[in-house]
């Protein structure tokens, strides 16, 4: 009993040890999860935009208005003709920095105010040039949970102030350098800088600054004043999602209309102009990002997270099920278990994305599911070996080799604590052995002896294996055995009886056998006896057999005493009534009774009986 609750104690700690490993978020279970989310992410349906679109700076620009950076006479010229289109709020991804060397900022800086976003960029450096901090309306304190720049580089004073807004167009990469969620806000020091996605947003309403509410778990709600309130993580970050194709055009097109009414991007995609970063669809040019960012905003239906304390507590629950599944069931309905919960949960996390949007991570549940079922399970087959391995070392010399493979295949048939059933018991011994031991004393052959006797009780002990009997012990010269144990066995008395009537026979085989080698003769005394008696392991606690007492055994013993001695010379095999009611038919018929005997501590008078053989008739008394 310790030992199953040892193995099964195990697992439970091995559970418990995943459950605070995943309360912990370790690095790996961030990387399952956000690669198990870039499994829906990927599989999106993707649909056109109808509210984003993407100018490019493409090579046929190039071709058509020189080598970048162009004269921003020319980027003037290009937000008059989309203006001209009636397009959106025009945002641009590029950081104007430095004064532009053909001298055209005072008209450039014009044409921003016709509803433009431009660029500023965060740096690892604290290097902080022209930055454009955007206020914040503050309910509690969100700076502890912003993502934080060092330094901040942004556009020329005059050109921030002539553009609508100026939005960051850094993104931060997850732990495995991929780009999944993008922070609205960021911050360095004390100021918050919105990204370019969220600044475009509330130019395009008119709202002067953002609000940002906080508590101690970080980030609870942000929104743009005139706008609605944007979902995020408790870091400011929205997950973009990557369902829409955009269409494009060339800044070499003379006719934009096709744009009107949308917010156009204009990026650079002219080779060794733009930058390429990892998504989970793939490797994108950086305006992508900005383009879906914005996007997932504007379509209202940002992704959520769903509680990671439920996620644990999921797993948690899987795990003590499978412990308790591997515990009691058979192993076929582990195996549908694993598979069940692993089909289930697949739908379920699909399923929560595609009707809610919720992203579920069901990695950690899943894992820790199969970690503690693999464990449990393997806990039980070492288990159940070893209990093999323990009744195949207990019985494999006492029983016959079919009886050893059906208890190594049902444990539960072997009671070892120990029970009272109806039995029948044989008592076999060699009669006058002395005189046997002195031949070999004389010839100076002792081990003469020993190989006699164990090839004698060899012959005996394969006679009671083949008819389904226990060998319980050898007592020097005698042989004890139990019928109906620790198997049930319904025709045990008969068993028995056969087995000493084989008994005989063979004892008469082998005294032929000894003769002929000149030893010494050879003869046995059988008792067979049927009834209740006590099974299982006796002895001390540190040693100890299964084995069987009470009266009934007694009384074979009692019977073999009497069989082939004295008034029942003639008689080698011997068993009472009690042994001889319960027989087959046809072997009450031929049973004799040779007399009666009272054991000691008795009153009454046992019936004794003799088997006649089948060939022979009653004989008269």
């Amino acid at each position: 009993m310790k030992k199953i609750l040892s193995h099964w104690s195990i697992a439970f700690v091995t559970l418990i040890a995943l459950t605070y490993i995943g309360l912990q978020d370790p690095w790996v279970k961030e990387i399952l999860r956000l690669k198990s989310f870039d499994y829906v992410l990927q599989n999106e349906e993707k649909t056109p935009s109808q509210s984003v679109t993407i100018v490019t700076i493409d090579e046929a620009a190039i071709e058509e208005h020189g080598q970048w950076p162009w004269d921003r006479d020319v980027l003037a010229n290009l937000i008059l003709q989309l203006r001209n289109a009636e397009t959106g709020i025009i945002v641009m991804p590029i950081l104007f920095s430095e004064e532009d060397r053909f001298g055209s900022d005072e008209v450039f800086c014009e044409t921003l105010t016709y509803g433009t976003v431009i660029a500023q960029t965060g740096t690892a450096q604290k290097r902080t040039s022209n930055p454009v901090p955007r206020g914040v309306a503050k309910i509690g304190d969100p700076l502890p949970y912003l993502f934080e720049w060092n330094g901040m580089v942004g556009p020329l004073p005059k050109l921030a102030e002539c553009a609508n807004g100026v939005g960051v167009i850094n993104t931060a990469p997850e732990i495995d350098g991929v780009i999944r969620r993008v922070p609205l806000l960021m911050k360095i020091g004390e100021e918050v800088y919105p990204n370019m996605a969220i600044e475009t947003i509330r130019v395009a309403v008119g709202d002067p600054s953002y609000q940002v509410k906080a508590d101690e778990a970080g980030i609870i709600a942000m929104r743009v004043p005139a706008y609605a309130t944007i979902n995020t993580d408790t870091n400011a970050r929205v997950w973009v999602r990557w369902n829409k194709e955009f269409k494009t055009m060339s800044a070499a097109s003379e006719d934009f209309t096709p744009l009107a009414g949308t917010t156009v991007i204009v990026a650079m995609t002219a080779e060794g102009l733009g930058g390429v970063v990892a998504t989970p669809v793939g490797e994108q040019y950086d305006y992508v990002i900005s383009a879906q960012t914005l996007q997932t905003i504007l379509d209202g239906e940002t992704i959520k997270r769903y509680d990671a304390l439920l996620e644990l507590l999921a797993g948690l629950v899987l795990g003590i099920a499978i412990i308790l599944i591997t515990r009691f069931l058979p192993y076929w309905f582990i195996g549908l278990s694993l598979l069940g919960t692993f089909g289930g949960g697949i739908y379920y996390f699909q399923h929560m994305f595609s009707t809610q949007l919720v992203l579920v991570d069901i990695t950690w549940a899943l894992l820790t599911f199969f970690i503690v079922g693999f464990h449990a399970t393997f806990n039980r087959f070492i288990l159940e070996f070893m209990q093999k391995q323990q009744i195949k070392k207990q019985f494999e010399h006492y029983l016959d080799p079919r009886q050893v493979k059906a208890l190594q295949k049902d444990p539960s048939l072997l009671k070892l604590g120990g029970e009272r059933k109806d039995m029948s018991y044989l008592f076999m011994d060699i009669i006058g052995f002395t005189p046997i031991s002195e031949y070999y004393k004389n010839n100076d052959d002792p081990e003469g002896l020993v190989v006699l006797v164990n090839e004698f009780l060899d012959e005996m002990t394969n006679i009671i294996l083949a008819n389904g009997g226990m060998v319980d012990k050898f007592m020097g010269d005698c042989i004890m055995a139990v019928f109906g144990a620790p198997l049930d066995m319904p025709n045990h008395a008969e068993m028995a009886v056969k087995s000493a009537v084989e008994i005989e026979a063979k004892t008469l085989e082998l005294k032929q056998r000894y003769k002929d080698r000149g030893l010494p003769d050879i003869n046995v005394g059988t008792g067979v006896n049927t009834g209740p008696a006590i099974i299982g392991n006796m002895g001390s606690s540190t040693r100890f057999d299964f084995s069987v007492i009470g009266d009934a055994v007694n009384l074979a013993a009692r019977l073999e005493a009497t069989a082939g001695r004295g008034d029942y010379l003639q008689y080698p095999t011997i068993y009472s009534s009690m042994t001889m009611t319960q027989l087959p038919d046809d072997m009450i018929i031929r049973s004799h009774k040779i007399g009666d005997i009272r054991v000691k501590g008795k009153e009454d008078v046992i019936e004794i009986y003799n088997l006649i053989p089948a060939t022979s008739s009653v004989p008269s008394s």
